[in-house]
């Protein structure tokens, strides 16, 4: 098209998160062409850190995922190898079985990443049939596989499978997610809340965490604070700015501490933070049309959720590879 010639690969994996990459992971092992088209500017998805400065000093804050859990043997491997690599600790203040990616919840996600070819900045458009095979639009850019993985959430996964793939697409339609609303702030000094997380499931605010006080962080006195899905739904629409300072608000109150002006306060807002899981399914795959999906919202809405869902449509796509030529 335009005089450019298709990009190929054999399976064409759509997102760069924790499901997608992993089930990149898993099929590059198999010595397949695997390549991952991902909108973002570089790795995170919902483990992104955002790098600010202030005062002159490089801060990050952990503003979607705030840790992990690994309780499948097969996940546990994985995050003791990140483990071993120094891209993961341990975070006893979320729990014992609490886990952060080190220095910035990204850093597992980098490291998948950096072993697979993800094309960043390039948001899948347009899914057709192409012989037995598909070609995807990206921008300028037109990929053919063979494959098609969709790991993308699930409100964005039904549209871009909706005319290609309707009995698929209908999964991801069935799911709704409700939003978070997640507010970054410094300080000049630390606060007085002595505990390094907040949680309630009746505040405003559900969770809040002394973002400095994580493994491998340094420098300013930084917290997260995420609004709980109701009140992420009552101030869904106001600009960033006022959803901040209304959080930042939130957060005094529940914890009951003088409240203190921030050096620094800014917010995020992820429309599709928490998936209504379809519990039991882990993965899809059509081995006739050579598509699938995977995401937290097949299986749990964790980032070990997210990992086995990739992990589950990569094993289903090597048996139908399998089976193809049997």
């Amino acid at each position: 098209m335009d005089g450019h010639s298709d990009i190929l690969a054999d399976i064409l994996i759509i997102g760069g998160g924790m499901a997608g990459l992993s089930a990149g992971t898993a099929l590059a092992a198999t010595g397949a062409r695997i390549i991952v088209l991902d909108k973002g500017r570089g790795p995170g998805g919902r483990m992104a850190a955002r790098r600010v400065e202030i005062a002159g000093q490089p801060v990050s804050f952990d503003h979607g995922a705030q840790y992990f859990t690994a309780r499948d043997p097969a996940f546990q491997t994985a995050v003791a190898a990140w483990e071993e690599a120094g891209v993961a600790a341990r975070w006893p203040a979320a729990g014992e079985d609490a886990w952060v990616g080190t220095p910035g919840m990204n850093a597992c996600v980098k490291a998948m990443a950096g072993a697979l070819d993800v094309r960043w900045s390039l948001r899948a458009e347009r899914l057709q049939r192409d012989g037995a095979g598909w070609r995807v639009t990206a921008g300028e850019q037109v990929f053919t596989a063979a494959t098609v993985l969709v790991a993308v959430p699930a409100e964005q996964a039904a549209v871009l499978l909706a005319e290609v793939a309707p009995d698929l697409a209908a999964l991801p339609a069935g799911v709704t997610s409700a939003p978070c609303w997640a507010a970054m702030a410094a300080f000049d000094a630390p606060l007085t809340y002595k505990p390094d997380t907040f949680r309630s499931d009746s505040a405003a605010v559900s969770w809040a965490a002394r973002n400095s006080a994580k493994p491998g962080r340094s420098g300013a006195e930084t917290w997260v604070i995420h609004a709980s899905p109701a009140r992420s739904g009552e101030l869904i629409d106001l600009p960033k700015d006022e959803a901040a300072k209304a959080l930042l608000a939130d957060f005094f109150a529940a914890t009951g501490i003088a409240p203190a002006i921030p050096q620094h306060c800014d917010a995020h807002r992820w429309l599709y933070a928490l998936p209504e899981a379809l519990r039991g399914e882990g993965a899809r795959f059509d081995p006739v049309l050579g598509i699938g999906i995977a995401g937290d919202y097949l299986h749990s809405p964790r980032v070990e959720g997210a990992w086995l869902s990739g992990r589950t449509l990569a094993e289903a796509v090597c048996q139908a590879r399998v089976a193809s030529t049997s």
